[in-house]
């Protein structure tokens, strides 16, 4: 039985078809508003973003940095709720053709039941599921649903990963593998993490397809950098504070400035 086709990795290979990579753009659901977190998802995907992550807010998000926690606590503080994760696929991709995946801690997905989980996000028109705090070793439910729907299943690889782990990451991951560029919490910094550089070529080494390196980067110039030897660029912090300073608009344009690194000629 042949791999069900990965939506995130076809994107992410027609931009290395273009001599290019993929920006892959994060933004939580819920904020500042539900119908607002929607229109920005759209925004970026108009403005040069090729693959959207969307955040579930958590009330204990410990991987995260401070503009990502404030803005989860607003959304929660609004009253976000998981069924309104699949809501907002829904109507992202009745808008924009962008695969988008969701990025959420483990509970709230045990919590929701895994198969009914997988089984909402596939009829909302989701591609997939980021598991920041979940190992393979762990993910057996989740590998099963993950293969009997066809989403993809992004672990997460650090640079204190050992060459097993990395080769197990690799051989369970289907989309990409998301390489953390630095140790530690989310967020902007002035130069990404010399560190990315060696675990996308140990990743390489280990089997992985597609890596993506997350974590830090903020300008057009690094999604550039990161380019020139990862497949895909993974922007967070920076699109969150453009929405929250400058709404939709702002974060449009934060989208597009991003976007011009993705240009490598």
């Amino acid at each position: 039985m042949s791999a069900p086709l990965s939506r995130v990795g076809a994107a992410i290979d027609a931009r290395r078809a273009a001599a290019s990579g993929a920006l892959i753009g994060y933004l939580p659901v819920g904020f500042p508003d539900l119908r607002t977190s929607i229109e920005a998802a759209v925004a970026i995907a108009e403005n040069g973003v090729d693959v959207i992550e969307l955040g579930l807010p958590y009330s204990d998000p410990v991987m995260d940095g401070p503009v990502i926690q404030k803005a989860t606590q607003t959304a929660l503080a609004g009253g976000f709720r998981l069924a309104h994760a699949f809501e907002a696929v829904s109507a992202i991709t009745a808008r924009v053709d962008v695969p988008v995946v969701l990025m959420t801690y483990w509970n709230p997905v045990l919590q929701y039941g895994v198969d009914r989980f997988a089984d909402d996000l596939v009829a909302a028109g989701g591609a997939g599921l980021i598991t920041p705090d979940l190992i393979p070793d762990d993910a057996a439910a989740w590998l099963d649903a993950s293969e009997r729907t066809g989403l993809d299943r992004i672990f997460l690889a650090a640079p204190s990963s050992t060459e097993e782990r990395l080769r197990m990451i690799s051989a369970q991951s289907r989309g990409f593998v998301y390489a953390v560029s630095t140790m530690g919490i989310t967020g902007a910094r002035a130069e990404v993490d010399s560190a990315a550089r060696s675990l996308v070529a140990r990743l390489r080494e280990s089997g992985a397809e597609r890596a993506c390196v997350g974590l830090g980067i903020s300008t057009g110039d690094q999604v550039r950098e990161v380019l020139g030897y990862a497949d895909g660029a993974i922007v967070g912090s920076a699109l969150v504070a453009a929405l929250d300073s400058g709404g939709v608009p702002g974060l449009a344009r934060t989208a597009s400035d991003l976007a011009v690194g993705t240009r490598l000629n």
